[in-house]
């Protein structure tokens, strides 16, 4: 099974790195963490200092609002369709 950290770990231990005179590989070792999972946690520290950690099903804000608004195009479309089928039933009863 996959370890997991939360947010706090991953940061405590991106600004030991950064902020400190131990290597990288140093700072894993400590924490008893593999050193490439340290660096992948560096490179998206230093790619979005704000919002370094998304993941476990949670998204960046930008992207949660991109998703929501595909969502609400998809239910007006959904809505549309269904509109257009009410009408064609009703044009067609009248006649």
């Amino acid at each position: 099974m996959r370890q997991q950290y939360d947010t706090e770990f991953k940061q405590r231990a991106v600004q030991l790195v950064l902020a400190g005179p131990k290597s990288g590989a140093q700072v894993a070792r400590e924490l008893g963490i593999p050193a490439n999972t340290l660096y992948q946690w560096i490179q998206a520290y230093q790619e979005d200092p704000k919002h370094p950690f998304v993941g476990s099903g949670h998204l960046k804000p930008e992207d949660a609002a991109q998703r929501a608004l595909e969502r609400r195009i998809r239910d007006l479309e959904e809505e549309n369709a269904i509109l257009k089928k009410a009408m064609r039933i009703f044009t067609n009863d009248r006649k």
